[in-house]
């Protein structure tokens, strides 16, 4: 119990109701989570982050619900009529990345959204639970995870989303809900409102938000803050070369892809890819000329950090070895017929 405890909550920023997630595991029960995401912009390297903590979920022997929820796309501002070619598109790149991790698909399970919520049960539900939230409580909640506009011009559509991912939990019958720490007032909204319509209230798991290449977050809508799966290696490359990087401070992207994502892969071995490629070793190598002195090799990210903030490790050298990394990471989307045909689809102008 234990170890499955330290799993679920590996590299974790919140949990709301710890002591029930205790109670869940001790009982000897299946535990059961879902993460849900919108299928809205083309898939980034970050879909990487929640995908490994699936892998973390998966080995500590839980169940595990993937939602691609293309209705609240849809209320997202996503057009009805290629809300399909979204999902299909979603559905395969991120089957791509749990392979990619070494995750036995088999052992997942993933429901589209509509098939869930078209029924006339979430309907009432829906309507019951509107009769509980006020459009104060409703925008409170959506702010952080919805695009909600200001003043006079707030759509309908933004005060649903809350109550419909509150109700998702429910219907998908499952103990707890995994999200971005973004989502937390959708998911503090979820505890508070669900008892109100007789449903209990889930455990919130959340991972922190990570640094995007330029500000403070990967975004879907904003280019030079991600990598794109599908980024071939000159622009991978031309995106990290631009990234915030300042000598001596590790608070950027590229510092946070080390730590949340290639160091994870190295430490577990999870990467599939061809034996001998560099990112099968568990050192992250940074290659230098002699001139400046040789080639620098780590065994954990601590190691990399006290480096780069004393100096002795130049933003560019950094740059140019995560960049590499990424490259080979990428090397299997990019070759990928099938994704690059169903992005087409989905995002034809």
């Amino acid at each position: 119990m234990k170890d499955r405890l330290e799993l679920i909550k590996r590299n974790l920023q919140e949990i709301i109701g710890e002591d029930e997630l205790k109670k869940k595991l001790k009982s000897k029960k299946d535990f059961s989570i879902y993460w849900g995401t919108m299928p809205t912009g083309s898939v980034s390297i970050a879909y990487f982050f929640p995908m490994l903590k699936i892998a973390d979920f998966l080995k500590a022997g839980c169940k595990v619900k993937i939602l691609l929820a293309d209705l609240h796309a849809l209320l997202d501002g996503v057009a009805f009529d290629v809300l399909e070619k979204r999902y299909n598109y979603y559905r395969e790149a991120i089957l791509m990345i749990l392979k990619t991790i070494g995750v036995d698909v088999k052992k997942l399970e993933f429901v589209k959204g509509s098939n869930l919520q078209l029924n006339k049960n979430y309907f009432s539900d829906l309507l019951k639970l509107s009769t509980f939230t006020s459009i104060r409580n409703s925008t409170k909640a959506a702010s952080e995870a919805v695009k909600t506009a200001r003043g006079e011009n707030v759509l309908l559509s933004g005060m649903i989303y809350p109550l419909m991912q509150a109700l998702d939990e429910e219907y998908l019958k499952v103990d707890a809900q995994f999200a971005g720490v973004d989502q937390r007032k959708i998911m503090v909204y979820a505890r508070e409102y669900l008892p109100k319509i007789d449903y209990d209230s889930r455990i919130e798991l959340m991972n922190p938000m990570i640094r995007g290449l330029i500000g403070k977050q990967m975004s879907s809508s904003i280019e030079n803050t991600k990598i794109d799966l599908l980024d071939e290696e000159d622009k991978v490359i031309n995106k990290i070369n631009k990234a915030e990087c300042i000598a001596g401070n590790p608070d950027n992207g590229i510092m946070a892809l080390l730590k949340y994502l290639v160091f994870v892969l190295k430490k577990d071995a999870l990467l599939s890819v061809p034996q001998g490629t560099e990112f099968r070793g568990k050192k992250f190598i940074v290659e230098r000329p002699e001139k400046f002195g040789g080639n620098l090799e780590y065994k954990n990210y601590e190691e990399v950090e006290r480096d780069f903030v004393s100096k002795k490790l130049h933003p560019l050298d950094l740059k140019n070895s995560v960049a590499k990394e990424i490259n080979i990471l990428l090397k299997d989307f990019r070759e990928s017929s099938k994704l690059k045909k169903l992005h087409e689809e989905a995002y034809e102008r």
